[in-house]
């Protein structure tokens, strides 16, 4: 069975969806076959991430409307073949999402793929709920900001509250990844540093990413920055992906507030 991992945040705008399209791609191109589904009702932008916003012809909400089967409405990716794109309805609003029909399709998908990814609404948002409630794992995207790791505590508390697992007793296992950290701006004491934020959130950090300015050029051209390789944003993204395959690679935070380099074990 696959394993569904939805990265959400509590926060808009915080590189959520940026986040789901390379690391769908990353896992894609480490063998495993990926569908990234995008739950952000009404918006869509993970269509424009991946380059793939000219094939859409059906869209998650017509599946579980049964206007097509789920075959007909994936993508699949222009570049690596083991990954598929599911993409959101622009025309509907988000409140048209059944946790029933949610969960009908999530099964099918498990059985078909190694991985599935949900790009969630911001979890002030309708619709979160039903984005996270089968989720066996939560990434949550923050910024080191005040307003955006105060609502993602506020995430965390509703994921631990009423995901599926927790009507069982169980933990829906969460990460962290902090995203357009700026050494300079910490070391000034101007931004939070992730020392700051993990202490808040209690949760372990999977990946940590800098502000690369190459990230908003790589979304304009919809090929994800993972690609190029020469830049620290893509490093951390390919990280992750094995991070989440199980490896125990160091999460480097140079010149955080404490110490010159940090190096964590993912655990």
């Amino acid at each position: 069975m696959g394993i569904v991992i939805t990265i959400t945040s509590g926060k808009g705008g915080v590189g959520k969806s940026t986040a789901v399209g390379n690391i769908s791609v990353g896992l894609a191109n480490r063998g495993k076959k990926v569908v990234a589904i995008d739950f952000d009702i009404g918006l869509r932008n993970l269509d424009m991430i991946l380059g793939l916003e000219n094939r859409i012809v059906y869209d998650v909400i017509d599946v579980m409307e049964e206007k097509c089967n789920l075959n007909q409405a994936l993508i699949n990716d222009k570049k690596s073949k083991n990954l598929y794109f599911l993409p959101a309805s622009q025309s509907k609003d988000k409140n048209i999402l059944n946790k029933d029909k949610v969960k009908i399709l999530i099964e099918e998908l498990k059985n078909n793929f190694d991985f599935i990814l949900i790009d969630s609404p911001a979890g002030i948002e309708s619709g979160f709920e039903h984005a996270i409630f089968w989720a066996d794992k939560a990434l949550i995207v923050v910024t080191p900001e005040v307003s955006s790791v105060r609502d993602a505590d506020r995430v965390i508390g509703i994921i631990d509250a009423k995901s599926d697992k927790a009507r069982d007793g169980k933990e829906v296992e969460k990460s962290l990844i902090i995203n357009r950290i700026k050494q300079d701006l910490v070391k000034k004491g101007e931004m939070m540093s992730s020392d700051d934020v993990l202490n808040i959130l209690g949760i372990p950090l999977i990946g940590l990413i800098p502000e690369d300015e190459k990230i908003i050029s790589a979304t304009n051209s919809g090929v994800p920055v993972i690609y190029n390789k020469n830049t620290k944003s893509a490093k951390s993204y390919q990280d992750i992906c094995d991070r989440i395959l199980g490896k125990e690679i160091p999460i480097e935070i140079p010149n955080d507030s404490i110490l010159d380099s940090i190096k964590r074990l993912f655990k």
